[in-house]
Parts: C-alpha cells; structure tokens; sequence
C-alpha cells in the first residue's frame, strides 16, 4: 500500500499558508497559483495547506473546461469552497475553452465570498498566458482573459529543490521514501525524485533491446508533439505514423511484425510501479479511458523542453500531424510551432488542414507574417484564404487592401462579412474613406448600413456623422441610441455633456454606468472624482492609480501619494497586478522614498514582476548610487532574480569599471544564470580569451539562453569555422531565435551565396534544416 512521504515545510508553504488563513478571515473569493515545474510537489503544496487553513471548506474538482463552466454558471461554489484547479493551464490554455473559462472564473472573482480558487502552474505556462504586445508589434492576443484573470493572482513559487540544511534532520531519515530520495537524488532535487521522474528519462534514454528502440521512437514523437503545441491527448495513429522518422534504416527494414504494439508496451512500461512514458487519458464525461490516445508523463514532457529546444522534428513527424492530428486547435497549434521555427511551407500544410477543419487563425497568422513585404508576394494568396475561411483578422486586414487598389465593392463585400462577425469597423473605415473622398451619399449609406448590423458604436459613428452634416437633433437622438444600448463612449460624452449643461446628478448617473462598462475616461475630468466610489468598489487597483494620476497631474501631491499608497495596499486579489506595482515602485522612486521603492520592488519580484526591480537598480545607477543598485542587485539574487546583477554589470562595464563587472557577472554565472554566462563570455572575449568566450557561450546555451548559440556562431565564423557557425544557427531558429534565423541569411549572403540567402529568406527551411525548395 502506498503511502505519502512525510512532508518537510519550506518558506514557500508558510507564504501560502498566510494568504490561505487571509482569505478564510476575509469576505472575498482570492485567486491562488502554486506555481512551479513539473514534479517539485505543487499539488502536496496545496493539498498540505489547505487541510492545515481551511478545515471544514468544501473541496470542489471540475475535471475539464466545460464541467468548471458548468459549475460556475450554476452559481456555485458557494462560499468557504476551495475551487481546486490542478494544472491550470488544461483549463485555462485550452485551445477551445480556455477564454471562456478565465472570463467565468474572473466573474466569480468578482462576486462575495470567502472563496479560494487555488491552481497549480508551470513557470512556461504562465508566462504563456500572461505575454503582452510590445510597443508596435503586430500580435495577435491569445490569451486576453487569461491574462487579465492571472493580474489577480496571488503567486506562491514552489522551488525545484530543498535546500541541504532541511534534508539533514534525523526526522527525515526515519521515512525511508525520504530517507532513499535524498541518498539518490542530486541538487536536492527529492520530490522528482519520489515521483519517479529521473527513472523515466533512464528508461527512455537508455532502452534496452528488443523493443526499446521502437518505443523510444514513439516516446520521442510524444515528446515533440507536445513540445510543439499539440494539447495532452495525443491520438495513436498519429505517434504511430510519425515513429519511423525517428528510426535509422536499419531500424526499420528489422522491425518485427507488431512492432508498434511491443512498442507501445515499452512505452506503458510503469517505472518503479509509480508512472509510465505514456499514461491513459481519462474520460472527461465519465469512468474509463478515452480509446485511442495517451498522455505524456509531465516529467518527461518538461525533461523535453529542454533536453530537444535545439532539434527539430523530423519530416515523419510532421506528415504524421498533418494526416493524423484530430483537432483544428491542435493543428493549428502545430502550425505555429513550425512557423517560429521557420518551416513555412510545413506551417502553410498544418494551417489550410486547420482552415479546412473551421479554424483559420494560423493560416491568418503565416498570412500576415508575409502580408505585406517589401517584394514579397502573398504565398498562395494566404490571407484571401484566411479570410474565405473566415478569419475576421483577415478580413479586416485586407479591406485597406481593396480600398489602395480602388476596388470599393470587394471591400464593402468583405466589410460586409466583418460586420457579421459582430465587427462594424470595417464599414465604419469605408465610410470615412468615402467622406474623405467627398462622396457624401456613399458615406451617409455606409454609416448607416454599420448602424444597421447593431453594434452601439456604429450608432455613436452615425450620431458623429449627422453632427457633421449638420443634422445635431438627429445626432443627439442616435448618441443617446447607443448610450441605451451601453456602448461607453457615448456614455461618457453624453455625461459631459450633461456636465456642461449643469445637470450634474445626471452626469453623475450616466458616468457610473461608463464605469460599470469600463469606459469612463480620464477626460471626463471632475466626473471621474465624483464618480470614484463606485470606480473603487468595481476596479480596485486600477481606480486608485487612475485617481492618483489625476490628482498628480492636477499638482495635488498629497492626495496623489496617499492613493498610490492605498493602490500599494489593496486587496490581495489585486497583489499580482504587475503593471500596478511598477507604476507605484516608480513613483515611490520618483518622491525619494528609497525604502518604500526598494520593498516595492522585493515584492514585485516575489509576483513574478521583475520590470521594477530592474528600473530601480538603473535608477540607482544614474543617480551615482552604486552601493545603493548593488544592494538592490543582491536582494534581487537572494530571491532568486539573477538578472539585476548581469544588467547592473553591464552598466558598470560601460562606465569603465570592468574589474566589478567581472566579478557580478562571475556571481550570477556560478548561481546558473544562463544571462550573466552569456555576458562574462562577451567580456572574455573582448579581452581575448576566445576559448574561455566559447565555453562560457556553450554552457550559457545548455541553460537554455538560445542566443548564446548565434554569439558562438559568430565566433566560430571569424575563425573559418562556417559548418559549425551554420550548425549552430541551425539549432538558434529550432530553439524560435528570430535573430538567429537573420543570421543564417546573412551568413549565406557573407559566404558568396546571395540567391540561396534569398531564397531561405522567402521559403524558410525544411524540417532537416536545408533550404526549402520554392513552394508557392
């Protein structure tokens, strides 16, 4: 009979264990992610501290995305419940529910409580789901809800390893699970250990014969197929179809007659009786296995990820997906994955086999990736393909196309298509273009056919087009129109206006349902003052930095301070708010409060926001302070943040003072900073250390720091070495280092080989790495 592992308490527990007891004497619900990598015990985390905190709360399990929907629509969990959501990333980054389910579950969070929605979370998956656009960077936003709802969470880091002092107890050593954990595990490493996790990458990396070879082969595809964005259940056919790929010739012309089926129980083997390569898939709707699929060890999934950043799946593979994948998610997910690899023509095969099945976001996202290059033409006339299959994305991105080219009618067809999908924007933009143009009639006609499809904005556009044509009670008529139908805009013209005319109970009215809309403006002005409670009750954190940033504006020093100083404290639900603690860690800095500053800046490093901390060593920096950004530095290390001392070296390098460089960069190295590897390789090699550069550049790149590859790239170059500098490009763009693939171009253009460089740049590589062959 199995039976659970004495359970050692670290520093993330008892963080844990204060948010669960806040949320138990509070009244509302709190979002909880114990985040960490696979097999390092989130789950006993969570299970340990919620039986320690909450006795006596309902415990309440939805298995997929649709019973938590479900469940959530009925109104439940009730309160003292602990919404339990293992593996979050199976509810949240589920290609088909995903958003739904962030959107349901932020509605709950704003709903009574005391309620605890406790997840657990890879470090991957979150930063996944909580990516944002940079400043003019064309991106499409996967995840908007899922981001928003993550803000919310309060982040308790589980660490891959216990620290030595905490296994040398004698208490430890009278479990014997523990007791043979800690004899054969290294780096403190003993939950993977306890979960079988090393005795899988044995079993898999050392097969034994005769059917080992072949059941690595279909492990391995497992391990690409997720790795590349297939979701968990991962189909038979498609692991058997991709699996000779995998295999020399001569592996293939011995197989045995069955071989897969040998294989397929090497693969289920279970290791030390605990967990197997390859495990069954649950029924979601019931008892039993799902026919058909398996799931990867998670272990072995996250051993992946690293172990293979470098390889690229072989054309079997990929065949394999496209004739087998069972979903327009997964194959689109898949197409993305060859796309930031740069195997565009594998992508286009993956996207138009996802268009054709209803989904045609890839096939968008390929399109757009070309839509639009200087001598480029559109391959395959993709974004018309996106659009005929119905990307709104597509759509509107090609309506300015139809207009440059004069042809009206195939806009005003493809704006008309837009609309439908509840996007008027595109008739909006054709209506302006013809009032621009001084086509009046045509403008009046399309203003009003956008009213017509019902969006409340089209509304408000026509009421603006009417005040222009000089029709103003028309156009009062039509704004109210919309402010009826709650489009936000209008709501808060309309309180302006209202404002003006001194009816200020009515402004105050209208400027309340803009904020229940979250459209109430910081133009509205005083509005927003006297429409603050209702802001605080509905958004918090952000109410208490927009009214701060009125009254700073306004030269109102002191209020301004006390609110950034509440936005510092509200509500633990908010804790999370990335965003909220560096626009507060600047101000702080900006006031002089160095001690509020740098306490700001320790906790947004503990949420997993390390924007502050880096801000405020820089500021230090400038303003002459180098204890000060070294103090910073170092507290930022000792929670586990390298980076400050690599970026504080960097500066101090540029000021002259390299002998400090060295010695931060040699600091954030010997601690595995894969970053300050890469930096101290750079400082070598401008002193002419060409072999040291080298080393230290090949194990910044174990580490997982791809850039490093294109680096020793250069250097393998300059010393004639273009075989290995292009191997190395090679394995930058399998690791999606965009910089890299500009180098392998370049270096194509470099060696006296300008045609092959155009041609790689225009039809990207093939699944060996080669240049691909024209394909459109």
């Amino acid at each position: 009979m199995f039976k659970l592992p004495e359970y050692l308490e670290r520093d993330h527990d008892r963080r844990l264990r204060n948010h669960l007891y806040t949320a138990a004497r509070g009244q509302k619900p709190m979002l909880v992610l114990v985040r960490g990598a696979s097999c390092t015990g989130k789950t006993r985390t969570a299970f340990e501290a919620v039986q320690d905190c909450l006795p006596g709360w309902q415990l309440v399990f939805p298995k997929t995305c649709e019973g938590l929907i479900a469940l959530l629509d009925t109104g439940v969990p009730d309160q003292r419940t602990v919404l339990w959501l293992n593996e979050a990333q199976n509810y949240l980054a589920d290609p088909e529910r995903g958003e739904e389910t962030s959107a349901a579950l932020r509605s709950r969070l704003e709903e009574s409580g005391p309620i605890v929605i406790l997840g657990t979370l890879w470090p991957e998956y979150h930063r996944a789901l909580t990516a944002t656009p940079r400043p003019g960077q064309d991106w499409t936003d996967l995840h908007p809800h899922a981001r928003a709802l993550l803000e919310h969470a309060v982040v308790v880091n589980v660490p891959a390893s216990f620290a030595a002092n905490l296994l040398e107890g004698p208490r430890v050593h009278r479990d014997p699970s523990l007791a043979s954990a800690i004899i054969t595990s290294t780096g403190g490493r003993i939950t993977q250990t306890l979960a079988a996790g090393p005795q899988l990458v044995d079993h898999y990396q050392h097969h034994t014969e005769p059917h080992g070879p072949y059941g690595h082969a279909i492990i391995t595809a497992a391990m690409d197929a997720r790795r590349l964005g297939h979701s968990p259940h991962l189909p038979i056919a498609l692991l058997e179809a991709a699996a000779p790929g995998y295999l020399t010739e001569a592996r293939r012309a011995a197989a045995p007659d069955g071989w897969f089926t040998h294989a397929l129980a090497y693969a289920r083997e279970p290791v030390r009786g605990v967990a197997s390569a390859l495990e069954p898939a649950a029924n979601p709707d019931g008892m039993g296995a799902l026919p058909g699929v398996f799931c990867l060890s998670d272990y072995l999934d996250h051993h992946a990820r690293t172990a293979r950043r470098y390889i690229f799946p072989p054309e079997a593979f990929w065949t394999a997906a496209r004739d087998h994948a069972t979903s327009a998610a997964d194959l689109n997910a898949l197409a993305h994955g060859a796309h930031t690899r740069r195997r565009n023509r594998i992508a286009v095969d993956l996207a138009e086999r996802a268009a054709d099945a209803g989904e045609p976001s890839a096939l968008y996202e390929l399109a757009r990736s070309h839509f639009g290059a200087v001598g480029f033409e559109d391959p395959a006339c993709l974004m018309q393909k996106a659009a005929d299959a119905g990307s709104l994305n597509a759509l509107v991105r090609l309506i300015p196309r139809y207009i440059s080219q004069s042809d009206i009618r195939g806009a005003e067809r493809l704006a008309e298509r837009a609309a439908e999908l509840a996007f008027p924007y595109g008739l909006l933009e054709l209506a302006r273009w013809q009032e621009r143009t001084g086509k009046a009639q045509e403008a009046d006609r399309l203003f009003r056919k956008a009213a017509d499809a019902g969006h409340p904005y089209s509304l408000l556009e026509l009421a603006r087009w009417r005040e222009r044509t000089g029709n103003t009670r028309e156009a009062d008529r039509l704004r109210r129109q919309a402010a009826d139908a709650g489009d936000p805009t209008a709501l808060t013209e309309l309180a302006l206006q209202l404002d003006r005319d001194g009816d200020t109970e009515g402004a105050e009215q209208l400027a309340q349902r803009a904020v229940d809309a979250d459209g109430l403006y910081i133009e509205a002005g005083d509005l927003l003052h006297r429409a603050f409670d209702e802001c605080e009750a509905r958004k918090g954190t952000d109410a208490f930095i927009l009214l701060a940033r009125r009254h700073q504006e306004d030269g109102d020093l002191r209020t301004a301070a006390r609110l950034w100083q509440r936005a510092a404290n509200a509500d633990d639900s908010y804790a999370g708010n990335s965003y909220a603690l560096t626009l507060i860690g600047r101000w702080y800095d900006n006031l002089g409060d160095t001690k509020g500053a740098e306490q700001l800046a320790l906790r947004a490093v503990n949420t997993g926001n390390r924007i502050t901390m880096r801000e405020l060593v820089e500021s230090r920096v400038a303003a002459g302070d180098a204890e000060g950004a070294e103090r910073l530095a170092q507290q930022a290390a000792a929670a586990g943040y390298l980076s400050p001392l690599s970026n504080l070296a960097e500066l101090r390098e540029r000021g002259g003072d390299v002998e400090s460089a060295e010695r931060l960069l040699q600091q954030a190295a010997d601690a595995g900073d894969p970053v300050g590897l890469s930096h101290l390789a750079k400082l070598r090699e401008r002193a002419g250390y060409l072999q040291a550069a080298e080393r230290l550049l090949q194990q910044a790149a174990e580490a997982g720091h791809f850039s490093a590859l294109s680096d020793l790239a250069k250097l393998r170059e300059r010393a004639g070495d273009v075989e290995s500098a292009e191997r190395l490009l090679q394995q930058a763009v399998n690791a999606e280092d965009a910089f890299g693939f500009s180098r392998l171009v370049a270096l194509r253009t470099d060696t006296g080989d300008p045609e092959g460089a155009e041609q790689m740049q225009r039809f990207g590589l093939e699944a060996d790495g080669s240049t691909a062959r024209p394909w459109w």
